[in-house]
């Protein structure tokens, strides 16, 4: 088994493309998650960043408390990076990192030069807590104690559960408190509820994951909507044309309907509820689980263990099945490609729009050891313009004065537009900062949270900063 950096972060934004990691907590553990290092860092607000208030207050940090750390946010990224690779290969986890955390690493590193997807290559695969607290409660009951909300449905958030779990969690909403509360998640799963977290191991590795998808036969697997957990007994069909993900089957629709269906009517029946495709994104640390764990439930109880596995070898059989699903799953994506906006995306917005090619990755480490004064040599041999952008926005933020005054101003002004916008843009800015904090404050002042109100003066200040300072761009 390979050790487990447990990671969280704490931003300046919920917005990945356009927000900033403002802390960072890791805790490197062995596989049976005794912890052998960690990382803790906090760094400044780099040049242009406007933060939402909001998650300021959430992560009770300060302008203040950001602006006396010692730290740049290149140098504290920079640390993280030579932290992991000193660890070595490792599974890469955290509690809704898969959807938060891991996006907003991907688009830091990308705008930082770094290879972007280091938490599932290069041996390294990745995981989610989240998912597995729902999992084993849906598997196992009550293998973790959770607060109910007004709907009568679990709740799943960390600062909640730790404490319901006998988790010492004082530092709620820092990065280290938040790893160490995950890792608390993890111990009790693997406990409380071990044949979940074995399941699971087996498909922290995306190729690995879809292997045994196609595989069996049949199998148990769960999703999360409408505040509940729900399971599914499914038989793996194709893969989705373009995202490479199963489409399966399930098992508690009586497939022999569906089987010979003309193509239009097969693809006006998998428009209708309930749907009887399903994906499974094997590439998002499913939990796939013995298709004996449908006895747990009644809708597939009532049909039973031997009829599922017919069903699902008629499915597996029936191959010209599988190819009008994959030709209607292709039309769609050749319907949605037609009408895609044709909106041209930022440099910030396009980690996925192509992948860096290898030679412009192998100058990465060199533009990280150049000195300061050498860089922008660096930068000109990159042949992908987003990179060379990327290259000079750092030397903005970090040594201005190494940049030419031309390429000072177009980063400069470019970055004031942004700021001052009066517009909806897709970032934060200025004019939309000012009046979150007067909704704010109004909400504060009727509570009477004097902590709160402070912070907000101290958000104020730091953006009347920031807005005299690009002003006059």
């Amino acid at each position: 088994m390979s050790n487990f950096v447990f990671y969280d972060f704490e931003t300046s934004s919920s917005n990945k493309y356009w927000g900033q990691i403002i802390q960072i907590g890791a805790v490197l553990t062995n596989d049976n998650l005794d912890e052998l290092d960690r990382f803790d860092a906090r760094c400044r607000l780099s040049p242009g960043v406007i933060p939402e208030a909001m998650a300021l207050i959430v992560n009770k940090s300060t302008p203040k408390m950001l602006k006396n750390s010692n730290l740049s946010h290149y140098e504290m990224i920079r640390q993280f990076v030579e932290t992991l690779k000193r660890w070595g290969k490792a599974t890469y986890i955290g509690f809704n990192s898969i959807e938060f955390d891991e996006e907003f690493l991907r688009c830091t590193l990308f705008q930082t030069l770094e290879y972007p997807y280091i938490t599932s290559t290069n041996g390294n695969t990745r995981g989610d807590v989240l998912g597995l607290a729902r999992a084993a409660n849906l598997y196992y009951p009550n293998t973790l104690k959770n607060s109910v909300n007004e709907k009568g449905n679990d709740v799943y958030k960390l600062d909640q559960m730790a404490p319901l779990n006998g988790i010492e969690h004082g530092d709620a909403h820092s990065a280290i408190g938040d790893v160490m509360a995950t890792v608390g998640i993890a111990k009790i799963i693997s406990k409380k509820a071990p044949n979940v977290w074995k399941a699971s191991m087996l498909t922290m590795d995306k190729t690995q994951s879809l292997e045994i998808i196609k595989k069996e036969l049949f199998f148990c697997t769960n999703e999360y909507f409408y505040g509940r957990s729900r399971p599914y007994v499914q038989t793996f069909v194709c893969q989705h044309p373009q995202y490479q993900w199963p489409l399966c089957f399930d098992l508690r629709h009586d497939p022999t309907p569906y089987l010979n269906m003309p193509l239009k009517e097969l693809e006006a029946a998998m428009k209708k509820q309930p749907k009887f495709i399903r994906t499974v994104r094997h590439n998002k640390h499913p939990v796939i689980m013995n298709p004996s764990y449908g006895d747990k439930f009644d809708e597939y109880k009532i049909i039973g263990l031997t009829k599922l596995k017919e069903r699902a070898d008629m499915v597996k059989k029936n191959k010209n099945f599988a190819e009008k699903i994959q030709s209607i799953k292709r039309s769609e994506v050749e319907e949605k490609e037609q009408s895609k906006s044709q909106e041209d995306l930022y440099n910030e917005e396009s980690i996925y729009a192509k992948f860096t090619t290898a030679e412009d990755n192998k100058l990465m480490p060199e533009f990280h050891s150049a000195e300061w004064g050498k860089k922008l040599s660096v930068i000109s041999k990159f042949k992908d313009e987003r990179l060379q952008y990327f290259g000079k926005k750092l030397l903005y933020m970090e040594k201005p004065e190494v940049l030419s005054k031309n390429d000072y101003n177009l980063i400069h002004k470019d970055i004031a537009k942004k700021l001052l916008s009066t517009n909806n843009e897709k970032w934060n800015t200025i004019p939309r900062t000012y009046s979150e904090i007067d909704t704010l404050r109004a909400k504060f002042d009727k509570q009477e949270d004097k902590e709160k109100l402070n912070i907000l003066d101290e958000i104020n200040a730091y953006v009347e900063e920031l807005e005299k300072h690009y002003s006059s761009a």
